[in-house]
């Protein structure tokens, strides 16, 4: 007689694949300043974009002085607005997927 398949370790697999190779391609895009860019600063737009990518930013940012998770040369109270939806577009969804299994 056969032992059954086991069919959740492929798709666990492949399911942190995604992960990981999505972090490396945000990784890509971490916030730094570049002033020639953009010399009025950052707005509501790239606060949103840097909110999101804030875990990707935090783990580069431990190993290079080079990126920053927050960009200092900002609009003011917008990019601020924007930083932190972005941070919860991000982590909304996992706190929710989060609570489900309980």
């Amino acid at each position: 007689m056969n032992a059954p398949a086991r069919r959740g370790a492929p798709r666990g697999l492949a399911v942190a694949a995604l992960v990981v190779g999505g972090l490396l391609l945000l990784g890509a895009c971490a916030a730094g300043p570049n002033p020639d860019q953009n010399p009025a600063g950052y707005g509501f737009w790239w606060g949103l974009w840097h909110g999101i990518i804030l875990p990707v930013s935090f783990v580069v940012s431990l190993f290079t002085d080079t990126v920053s998770i927050y960009e200092v040369d900002n609009d003011g109270n917008w990019y601020d607005v924007g930083f932190v939806l972005g941070i919860a577009l991000f982590s909304g969804p996992v706190i929710a997927l989060r609570g489900r299994r309980s």
